[in-house]
């Protein structure tokens, strides 16, 4: 690959990689040997440098830290079927990444910074992308703002950085989840649709809350009333009813997802029939009444596809079919795995090989 932006690259004296056993990956506990990093300051953005992962030195009166200018991205690098290494979608990832950080009032990296310097690292730790089939090479980047001031204000300084590191698929196993009706993730006209931290930091009472009564997650409800299903988790959520794949819109409280967007695009080639519309808690009631709803999964980056055998609906437990192999999810999750891989041919354009 041509490089456009000088990276500078420090190497790690010595490789963490052999304190890892990838036939037993947990997720999110390991990270590669390499870090990238470019930081904004006077009006314009400094030169990327790769160095070796570390810790950061911050100011405690780091606007980040006290007013929540902070915003990441979660992406995966796959080891394909011929040896090269793709890079998944990073065109959409870097204009998502993008106008979560116009939402949050943070200045934008420049897109060849985030997608050299993305190439560069994820070669540089090429050893540690997994072999194993549903694992991956997680990307982490994100952006915070780094001025030391404790007034409240928009940061003129700001840190860009990534990390990596191996990870198994998620949510293998079907999950159970319940209608959220107390709390809200996000409301019209607030920040929902950024990857802020806000976000996720937010979600996580109403999220401990139901795992003390026995689920995995829970599925946020908006609109007038909170009576439409929103998102599931941390991840957008799809239903089949009627033989028919349906999906909240996204909006300004419902997270564009990628995934999101991969599987409705490969069902729309699969000649399924798709909808994409809001979805009442009364209609869920009544799918479930008359046994025409047949699915319900998560869609995400770290999950990929995540199978619900039960949601809880106003303290009554529903449960649904069992997934199998001709499950519409699972063939989606299929088809996406082999495209991705080199298994099968990118008809859509998706793959980033380098």
């Amino acid at each position: 690959m041509e490089v456009l932006t000088p990276i500078n690259v420090r190497r790690a004296a010595r490789s963490r990689i052999g304190e890892v056993n990838f036939n037993e990956l947990e997720f999110g506990k390991h990270i590669s040997d390499h870090m990238l990093v470019c930081d904004y300051a006077a009006g314009g953005w400094g030169r990327p440098g790769i160095v070796p992962f570390g810790n950061l030195v911050l100011s405690p009166a780091a606007l980040a830290l006290h007013y929540g200018q902070t915003v990441f991205e979660g992406m995966k690098a796959f080891r394909m079927r011929d040896g090269n290494i793709n890079i998944f979608r990073i065109e959409k990832h870097y204009q998502r990444f993008a106008r979560s950080l116009q939402r949050m009032c943070m200045e934008v990296i420049p897109k060849e910074i985030f997608m050299e310097g993305l190439c560069r690292l994820v070669e540089l730790d090429r050893q540690w992308i997994p072999t194993t089939q549903g694992d991956a090479l997680y990307l982490r980047p994100f952006m915070f703002a780094s001025e030391a001031r404790f007034g409240v204000k928009v940061s003129e300084e700001y840190r860009f950085m990534v990390f990596t590191g191996p990870v198994p698929s998620l949510y293998s196993e079907p999950i159970r989840v319940k209608i959220e009706t107390e709390y809200i993730r996000a409301a019209r006209g607030g920040a929902g649709s950024a990857k802020c931290g806000g976000n996720y930091g937010g979600a996580f009472f109403a999220t401990r809350q139901a795992k003390k009564e026995g689920y995995d997650q829970v599925i946020w409800m908006g609109g007038e009333g909170n009576r439409f299903v929103e998102e599931s988790g941390t991840m957008n959520i799809m239903f089949v009813i009627d033989n028919i794949l349906v999906t909240p819109p996204v909006s300004d409280s419902i997270l564009d997802g990628v995934t999101r967007d991969c599987l409705l695009t490969i069902a729309d080639h699969l000649s399924y029939k798709t909808e994409v519309r809001t979805i009442s808690l009364q209609e869920l009631e009544a799918a479930f009444k008359n046994n025409t709803i047949t699915e319900a999964f998560g869609a995400g980056t770290a999950a990929v596809v995540s199978p619900i055998d039960t949601i809880q609906i106003n303290g009554v437990d529903r449960s649904l079919p069992p997934v199998s192999a001709s499950s519409i999810s699972q063939r989606l999750k299929h088809r996406l795995e082999r495209i991705r891989t080199g298994r099968e041919e990118d008809v859509f354009g998706w793959n980033y090989v380098i």
